[in-house]
């Protein structure tokens, strides 16, 4: 544990001292999408309400189980670093063993910011929590890669991505989380479509079209173990509404293709998730 979090620091002071991009920008979030901080200490408060909860292809709890999510994001004064944590609990009652916080420490920036092969990017190391568990043996820790070219296809507001994740449990070779440990490749699109004139008094309104596509080599939040292989495709949509003081509420509606079963049973998943968001 104590080396994983070593390599992690010695990661992130070396991409501190690279080139970043001017003024301060970070990237937040899968999308590729750049928001300016100017040195102050900002962040964001998220609640959202999700009719079944769909995490890289597993169907977490019970099929057609709702939960809620809770977040608070810190970027530590425009420096690039930032810490958040995460709840995700089911609704209904019988779920309490599958509550988790997920605990990050990531750094975000952007390097050849006016070149057509502008990258942004961002290095993390996630800590994911039990804590009805009553003991630290379902407890895993993940490095991730989030990479996003935001300039590199003609057509504007089209953004690839790609996320390469590492998962591993807290305690190796134990009953609970023994097949746990491996890698997953996600290769994400992205694109906003702006519409005029849709709603009253909104003079644009963007619609973001979200779509993965990823490869399990081995992780498996369940420690049973699953197929090396293509495991899932996923398309959504969703659009932000601001409400003024700093609030914004998104709807978003998600559908996802199983294909191997070792991930998820149901060859088809279909979520609609609402969330209100406070920046500060």
């Amino acid at each position: 544990m104590k080396q994983v979090v070593i390599l992690l620091i010695a990661v992130l002071m070396l991409a501190a001292s690279g080139p970043a991009h001017a003024g301060g920008e970070n990237w937040l979030g899968l999308d590729g999408k750049l928001l300016s901080f100017e040195g102050d200490l900002h962040g964001v408060l998220e609640f959202t309400m999700l009719t079944e909860y769909i995490w890289r292809g597993f169907d977490v709890w019970a099929p057609d189980t709702a939960g809620i999510q809770g977040s608070v994001d810190l970027d530590l004064y425009g420096s690039g670093i930032g810490i958040s944590a995460m709840f995700h609990r089911a609704m209904p009652a019988g779920y309490e063993m599958g509550e988790r916080w997920d605990y990050t420490v990531y750094y975000q920036n952007s390097i050849y910011a006016s070149e057509p092969y502008a990258t942004n990017y961002r290095i993390g190391w996630v800590y994911y929590n039990f804590p009805q568990a009553k003991a630290s043996w379902f407890d895993l820790h993940e490095l991730q890669m989030i990479l996003a070219w935001p300039n590199i296809l003609p057509v504007k507001g089209l953004c690839p991505s790609y996320a390469a994740v590492g998962l591993w449990p807290m305690y190796e070779n134990n009953l609970f989380t023994g097949d746990a440990a491996g890698w997953a490749h996600i290769f994400m699109l992205d694109y906003g479509w702006t519409l005029t004139g849709i709603l009253p008094e909104v003079p644009e309104q963007v619609v973001n079209f979200h779509g993965e596509l990823v490869y399990n080599d081995g992780v498996d939040p369940r420690g049973i173990g699953v197929d090396h292989d293509w495991s899932n495709w996923v398309i959504g949509a969703s659009t932000d509404f601001d409400c003024g003081y700093n609030v914004t509420l998104t709807p978003a509606l998600y559908y996802q293709r199983t294909m191997d079963k070792s991930v998820n049973l149901s060859p088809d998943e279909t979520w609609f998730t609402l969330s209100a968001k406070y920046t500060f």
